[in-house]
C-alpha cells in the first residue's frame, strides 16, 4: 500500500500519463487470482475522467471492472471507507456494487504508483425516473442507504459544506485565466451574491452551527445522478461512491428531479414515499435543494478548471475555454439566484 502523497506516476507530467494499456493489463494479473484468472487482452474505457475505469477481459471469465484512483485526491483511509461504506451496505442487501476483496480483507491494492480496485461488472440502463412507481422504489432503497449511514459518521472523508463546495471552488476559478476579462465583474459578482443566498438556504433549514434544528448529517453516495444507477429489471445498482461523503440526507435525492416545479414536486413526493418507509425525513431539507444545486454548478466549473492539465479534459470538455461557457454560467447563476428567491417544494406527505 503506498501513502497518497508518494505516487510517481504523479512526477510525469499529468497523473495518468503512465497508466498505458499494459500497465492496466499488468496490475489486473498483480491480483490474477482475485480477478478469477489473467488478463486476455481485451480492455475498454468506461465513462469515468475523475479516475480512470476499465472493464477487461479475463481468460474462461467475466469481464471485470478496475478503477485506478487518481493520484493525491484521496488518502489511503479515505479510499478505505469508501470500500466499507458500499461493502456495508452490500451485507445489508442494498445493491451497491462494492469492490473485491482478496483473502486477507484487502480491497486496494497498488501496481506500479496507482492504487486501484477490483469490481464485479454489473450490467444496467439508465433509470427511467419519469415513472413514478421506479421514483418511489428509489426512495425507498435510498430510505434504507441513509438508514445504514446514519449510524456512524466518515472520519477521513469530507462534510459537504458551502465553504469547501462554494467559496473554495470560486477562489480557485478566479485565481486562473478562464473566466473572460469582459465577464469577471459580472461573474464575480453573481456568485458572490448566489454564495450569500445558500448561506441563507442553509439556515433556512437549520443546517448552520448553533441551529437546534434537527437536519441529520449522515454519510451519503453523494453522487447520486441516474450516470451513476444502472437500473435492470431487478431495480437499481448503486456505483461508483468515490465522492462518498457526510451531509444532508436530501443531497442524495434532488439529482433524481427534473423538469419544471409541478414536476419536481410530484417526483419529491413518489420519492419520499418510498423513502420514509426506511428512514425520517426533514421537510426542512427542502430549502437546501436549490441552494445545493448552486453549489454544485460552481463547483463542477473548478473542478474542470482544476483538471485542465490532464488531457482528456480539453479533449472532451473544449468548450469549457470557450467565453461562451461562462455566459451560459452566468444566466445559469442568474436562474439560480431567483430560484432560491422562491418558497421551497411543497411535500405532501
Amino acid at each position: 500500500m503506498i501513502d497518497s502523497n508518494d505516487v510517481n506516476a504523479a512526477n510525469s507530467g499529468h497523473p495518468y500519463e503512465t497508466l498505458t494499456p499494459d500497465t492496466v493489463l499488468d496490475a489486473i494479473d498483480s491480483q490474477a487470482l482475485l480477478a478469477g484468472g489473467r488478463s486476455d487482452g481485451r480492455q475498454l474505457a468506461l465513462n469515468s475522467y475523475e479516475n480512470r475505469v476499465y472493464q477487461v477481459g479475463i481468460d474462461d471469465q467475466q469481464p471485470i471492472i478496475v478503477k485506478f484512483y487518481r493520484p493525491n485526491r484521496w488518502s489511503d483511509a479515505a479510499i478505505q471507507e469508501e470500500h466499507d461504506f458500499a461493502e456495508e451496505l452490500a451485507q445489508s442487501e442494498i445493491p451497491a456494487v462494492a469492490p473485491l476483496r482478496d483473502s486477507t480483507g484487502t480491497s486496494l491494492f497498488e501496481y506500479a504508483g496507482f492504487r486501484f480496485a477490483l469490481y464485479p461488472r454489473r450490467g444496467g440502463r439508465t433509470p427511467d425516473l419519469e415513472d413514478p412507481d421506479n421514483l418511489m422504489w428509489m426512495g425507498r432503497f435510498l430510505g434504507r442507504i441513509h438508514a445504514i449511514g446514519a449510524t456512524q459518521n466518515f472520519q477521513h472523508r469530507p462534510t459537504l459544506d458551502i465553504e469547501s463546495f462554494g467559496w473554495e471552488s470560486y477562489r480557485y476559478i478566479m485565481s486562473t485565466d478562464f473566466v473572460p476579462k469582459d465577464l469577471h465583474e459580472a461573474y464575480t459578482t453573481l456568485v458572490e451574491d448566489v454564495l450569500k443566498q445558500t448561506h441563507i438556504g442553509f439556515e433556512r433549514a437549520g443546517l448552520t452551527s448553533g441551529s437546534d434544528s434537527k437536519v441529520v448529517q449522515l454519510r451519503l453516495h453523494g453522487d447520486c445522478h441516474p450516470g451513476n444507477i444502472l437500473w435492470t429489471d431487478g431495480g437499481p445498482h448503486f456505483v461508483d461512491f468515490d465522492d462518498a461523503r457526510r451531509g444532508p440526507a436530501v443531497q442524495d435525492l434532488w439529482m433524481l428531479l427534473s423538469g419544471d416545479r409541478p414536476q419536481m414536486t410530484g417526483q419529491i413526493d413518489e420519492i419520499l414515499a418510498g423513502y420514509t418507509e426506511f428512514m425520517d425525513f426533514n421537510p426542512r431539507e427542502l430549502h437546501l435543494i436549490e441552494p445545493l444545486r448552486t453549489l454544485r454548478m460552481i463547483h463542477y466549473s473548478a473542478w474542470l478548471a482544476r483538471r485542465w492539465d490532464d488531457p482528456t479534459f480539453p479533449m472532451h470538455f473544449p468548450w469549457f475555454a470557450e467565453p461562451r461557457y461562462w455566459e451560459e454560467q452566468i444566466l445559469a447563476l442568474r436562474e439560480q439566484a431567483a430560484m432560491m428567491n422562491e418558497e421551497p417544494l411543497r411535500w405532501m406527505g
